[in-house]
């Protein structure tokens, strides 16, 4: 059996590949679906504020980029006396972004926060909210939002 002799091309070559790989990995990792926010639950600023952690019978929901997470698996991160427990029954895009407490931040809104802040929420949002925990709807201002592009 002839061997191939190793090169710079060769160890080039397969840097490329492995890299590629972990590109494309990254991207259909990015890319997971969103369940169809016509099919899904629809909260509203005041229903979302139920959800804050300080009803033990009612699961604790946090919403980023419209999207509505059940974070009742992290009841100690996000529940009534949880460190974050100031993002928790409203749309907190913003502070996550900043990973910021700030009751200023805590809000959907993204005007003007630099390209840094946007690429951390993203990440935040995919690597963090997406693998952790349960989507369990959307908010009334992504829905319209997505109506008006239709």
């Amino acid at each position: 059996m002839t061997s191939l002799p190793i090169t710079p091309n060769v160890i080039l070559s397969v840097s490329s590949i492995s890299l590629l790989l972990i590109i494309l990995l990254s991207i259909i990792h990015c890319e997971k679906d969103l369940p169809d926010w016509k099919k899904s639950e629809v909260y509203d600023k005041e229903r979302l504020a139920k959800h804050d952690g300080s009803n033990p019978n009612l699961p604790i929901l946090m919403a980023i980029k419209g999207v509505v997470f059940d974070v009742s698996s992290g009841r100690g991160f996000y529940g009534k006396d949880g460190p974050y427990n100031a993002l928790v029954g409203k749309d907190s895009s913003r502070a996550v972004a900043m990973m910021s407490l700030d009751p200023k931040d805590l809000n959907d809104n993204l005007e003007g926060l630099s390209d840094e802040y946007l690429k951390s929420l993203d990440n935040t949002f995919t690597d963090t909210y997406l693998a952790k925990y349960p989507i369990v709807g959307y908010t009334l201002d992504f829905v319209k939002a997505q109506k008006t592009e239709l």
